[in-house]
């Protein structure tokens, strides 16, 4: 397994963490990477903080494409690798296309149900075909529409880390 691949799933860990413990995200990134067991690496701190500041926008992308699903229907695990592979799609440059959807398409198939594989490569297609398309009005309206949905709005203006509460 690649550095890479490792730093992905140790991001999915705080990811999934934070989120099955109700935690805001941020401030449990900082404990675990303190804690350094394991270790956080700096590519999965990167993705969880890429993450966090573009979570409303991704959720709404998700949300929207997600045909059949609700994104609080998604099981937990899938919900947060496809975050991790929206992110690297939409907001990473340097990572290639097919490498950021099949790490998500491996750790869905290591992690979660037997269908989730194809779900999530089906939905992170979707997203890849579409990106021409999302400019940065068009994210900006699916992270205020993933907000107001959400009843949240500290998401739709990045302040969606829990910190400020």
């Amino acid at each position: 397994m690649s550095a890479r691949s490792k730093a992905r799933k140790r991001a999915l860990d705080v990811l999934f963490e934070a989120e099955i413990r109700r935690e805001p995200v941020l401030p449990l990134l900082a404990e675990r990477a303190r804690e350094d067991s394991p270790p956080v690496p700096a590519y999965a701190a990167e993705l969880v903080r890429g993450v966090q500041s573009h979570r409303a926008a991704i959720d709404g992308l998700l949300a929207q494409y997600a045909q059949g699903w609700t994104l609080e229907r998604m099981p937990a695990v899938d919900r947060n690798i496809l975050r991790i592979a929206a992110f690297e799609l939409l907001w990473s440059p340097a990572v290639p296309d097919g490498v950021a959807i099949s790490e998500a398409v491996l750790l869905a198939g290591d992690l979660s149900t037997e269908s989730s594989p194809s779900f999530v490569n089906g939905l992170l297609a979707r997203l890849l075909e579409i990106r021409p398309a999302l400019t940065p009005q068009v994210l900006a309206a699916l992270a205020d529409g993933a907000a107001a949905a959400d009843g949240d709005p500290a998401e739709a203006d990045g302040a969606g880390d829990g910190s400020a509460a």
